[in-house]
């Protein structure tokens, strides 16, 4: 059975939805990073960076959460989350990429500056820089989803699910409020089948 390592609401959510949409079996494995639980000897054999999620399928290791996305839509085709031709695949990676580097990252400086580094080593000037930025990029992105129902061609791929837990966290400190698109898109996308129980399981596991 696949093993994911990881505790919501961290980046492990974005698999747990994966592999729900997916219909997949998986046993949960928290790691608490709060607690240090992923310094500890056993997960750094699985990922030196002491990072979650991690995805172990037999004799096979996985880290980064979007690489563990692909994985499982790769090895599960008939899902249809990988787009059939290299033009669409390249495009699926193009927004992957530029919602981890472009969006994601500022909100990690805000994290970081905000609670996760000690109070002497957070720098609230890095803040607003983060927020301006982010705020930029998401009017990049407000504006290529427009008139789309989907990141990628006219259907569901794993762009979107990077995107669904990108993007919430973004809401989450308030960069979606001249977005109007990218909040249907993500209620929309949190109106799939799928993802009540993501979320209450990843609730549970927290």
């Amino acid at each position: 059975m696949l093993k994911l390592y990881g505790t919501p609401p961290t980046r492990a959510l974005r698999v747990m939805w994966l592999l729900n949409e997916l219909g997949l079996e998986y046993e949960m494995l928290p790691v608490h990073i709060l607690l240090g639980e992923n310094t500890r000897p056993d997960f750094l054999a699985l990922n030196p960076a002491a990072k979650v999620p991690v995805l172990v399928d037999g004799s096979l290791v996985v880290t980064e959460s979007v690489a563990i996305q692909l994985y499982l839509a790769d090895k599960n085709p008939q899902a249809g989350y990988i787009p059939a031709t290299v033009e669409d695949r390249a495009q699926m990676y193009r927004w992957i990429f530029f919602l981890v580097t472009e969006i994601e990252q500022p909100l990690w400086r805000i994290t970081r500056h905000t609670f996760l580094y000690p109070e002497h080593k957070r720098l609230p000037q890095d803040i607003d820089l983060a927020r301006q930025e982010c705020v930029e990029m998401v009017a990049v992105l407000e504006r290529h989803m427009k008139e789309r129902e989907f990141m990628v061609a006219d259907r569901l791929s794993v762009a979107d699910f990077t995107a669904a837990y990108t993007l919430d966290w973004a809401n989450e400190e308030n960069m979606l409020d001249g977005a109007p698109r990218l909040r249907e898109y993500l209620k929309s996308m949190y109106a799939r089948a799928a993802a009540p129980p993501t979320i209450a399981e990843a609730l549970a596991a927290s």
